[in-house]
């Protein structure tokens, strides 16, 4: 067994039983990245130098028994997280060069538990996407088969992570961008319920939609990552001052006699034939373990993709009104004056997708039409909210697909924004409700590809939701495949 293909409790189990030393992994990782990532193109940044002092220092404290959890072991983070000394371009052209001087409150938890950054992943351009083929650094590829699209917006924080470059990355998750990718790509993606992990240093996207995730190669892994990042911080509005729980200690707890809630409206005629059956599976396999599957309705389920681009695009516009070429981003300047400048800086620094998506929002919010769409879709939002909390009360969890199909093929839908944007309709109602929401692989398409399942939790109900998700994998196999690359 090569390095690399332990996973990430293996690795930090055999760091402090002395069996291996974080040098040599970090460098087998560094090795992986430079043997893959070619066919791959997961990376937008390799931080090599920065990656082996730190493996250095994390041998060292091995040594001296001064070790917290993550100590020595190799990361990767989605370029959308704010790095010192480390480029952040969230894979686009505007900031190509920007360079933060300090780090976010993810990173910095991840740095204080001793984890090695070994580099930052390419995702679509501020996260807006849901095939990784919008960024300016070019498509991430899926390691089951390099022809199709990884998923997005995390798709390098998926591909990674399959492709055994590293045991476990961090990504953010504003409508699905967490959980897509990860069952595209066969790993596990967890979104946390909006509020447990701060955001204080990742570029926003939607405000009120965004949350910083782990995915990593199965539930157990997810688990240590969330324990790592999670809590509340002071320096973010919007993190919620809640006990954080120990996610591992529950995790062997079983499902017998959970209610598990199967949503009718997620099961529509769209969806692929192949993904039903494997979700189907795994009912039956719930069935087995004495948990009850019942129905439940979310009823406002239809209007949840609309009231989503409407709300999402808005808080886009706002966010990225700033990158004008005199606060951020990168200055383009024909020298015609002002207005010409803020022009020219925004049509060269942005992709068509974030120009759409800026122009619908900015739309959305003018005079006339607030609302008639921006109001109207936050009281949508409150609806859809409470379907999901009235279902609560009568189950634990809920089970869904994750997305209508396996991993489409690279350029399939780039040319149709509204079929790429229903690649989306599973995933973002938990965005809009603010819950939590886990995917994890559950079977292979007749191609190979990978599909996943998704589990759907209460407010703060991540350690259900790792227990719920760890019972299944116990039975299956699905995490361990490996692809050829």
């Amino acid at each position: 067994m090569e390095l690399t293909d332990l996973t990430l409790h293996e690795m930090i189990r055999q760091l402090r039983e002395g069996e291996i030393t974080s040098v040599a992994l970090t460098e087998a990782s560094l090795a992986r990245i430079d043997a893959t990532d070619k066919n791959l193109n997961a990376f937008i940044t390799i931080c090599r130098d920065e990656a082996i002092e730190a493996a250095r220092a994390a041998d060292a404290r091995l040594a001296q028994g001064d070790a917290p959890m993550l100590t020595g072991v190799p990361v990767a983070l989605k370029d959308i997280f704010i790095t010192e000394g480390i480029r952040t371009t969230c894979a686009s052209k505007i900031l190509a060069s920007f360079i933060p001087p300090y780090d976010g409150t993810a990173v910095r938890k991840l740095k204080e538990l001793g984890a090695v950054i070994v580099g930052k992943l390419n995702m679509d351009e501020f996260a807006m996407g849901s095939s990784n083929e919008n960024s300016a650094h070019g498509p991430v590829r899926n390691p089951w088969n390099v022809d199709r699209v990884p998923g997005g917006s995390s798709g390098g924080s998926a591909a990674c992570v399959a492709a055994r470059q590293v045991p476990a990355s961090l990504g953010t998750d504003t409508g699905g961008s967490i959980r897509q990718p990860a069952s595209h790509c066969g790993v596990v993606g967890l979104k946390p319920t909006y509020g447990r992990v701060s955001r204080y240093g990742v570029v926003a996207f939607a405000s009120s939609l965004d949350q910083v995730g782990p995915l990593a190669r199965n539930v157990r892994d997810c688990g240590i990552m969330l324990q790592a990042v999670a809590g509340y911080d002071p320096a973010d509005s919007t993190s919620v001052d809640t006990p954080v729980p120990d996610y591992l200690a529950g995790l062997e707890g079983g499902v017998k006699g959970m209610k598990i809630g199967l949503p009718q409206e997620y099961f529509v005629s769209g969806l692929d034939p192949e993904v039903k059956h494997a979700v189907d599976q795994v009912v039956e396999v719930y069935r087995s373990m004495g948990a009850e599957v019942v129905e439940v309705s979310l009823p406002h389920t239809r209007y949840a993709v609309s009231c989503y681009y409407l709300i999402a695009t808005a808080e886009a516009s706002s966010n990225l009104a700033r990158y004008d070429g005199v606060r951020f981003g990168e200055r383009v300047d024909p020298g015609k004056g002002l207005k010409d400048m803020y022009t020219a800086t925004r049509s060269q620094g942005f992709g068509d997708e974030v120009k759409r998506r800026i122009m619908l929002g900015t739309y959305a919010l003018s005079s006339g039409y607030y609302d008639a769409y921006y109001l109207k879709a936050q009281k949508v939002r409150t609806l859809i909210r409470n379907d999901f909390l009235a279902a609560f009360e009568e189950v634990d969890c809920i089970l869904t697909p994750v997305a209508p199909t396996p991993a489409f093929a690279l350029g399939d839908k780039t040319a149709d924004p509204l079929q790429m944007y229903l690649s989306d309709i599973f995933t973002l109602s938990a965005n809009l409700a603010g819950i939590c929401g886990m995917s994890l692989p559950c079977g292979r398409a007749e191609d190979g590809l990978p599909i996943g399942f998704q589990l759907l939790g209460k407010p703060f109900a991540e350690a259900d939701l790792l227990r719920t998700g760890y019972a299944y994998e116990q039975t299956q196999e699905w995490h361990t495949a490996r692809p050829v690359i």
